[in-house]
């Protein structure tokens, strides 16, 4: 399996590709994901063309079951969120050539 890509490892590929500070990186993907956060929270869809779609999906309440005693439970109302990856995003994983360009690893 792959590894984790971390907060600090997405800032340091700002830093090599765009040549903004190593700071101002940081601060720069911080500001992206915040946003990205707050449009979710707000119940706003998320679209970045090429990767794919966030969305916000309510979930209604139901009865469960625990699995380990069989016991019914209730399950409270909640949101959920959802991604759907682009069609380039799925090829690129499927490894299709037709697509989207080449990072570097």
């Amino acid at each position: 399996m792959g590894e984790t890509v971390t907060r600090a490892q997405l800032s340091e590929a700002v830093y090599q590709e765009v040549g903004l500070s190593r700071n101002e990186s940081a601060e720069l993907v911080e500001l992206v994901l915040a946003e990205i956060s707050d449009c979710l929270a707000r119940g706003d869809t998320v679209k970045l063309s090429s990767f794919g779609s966030f969305s916000v999906r309510k979930k209604g309440g139901r009865m469960g079951r625990n699995p380990k005693t069989g016991e019914e439970v209730p399950i409270k109302p909640r949101r959920v969120l959802v991604f759907r990856p682009s069609h380039v995003l799925k090829e690129r994983i499927n490894g299709s050539s037709g697509g989207a360009s080449a990072a570097a690893d």
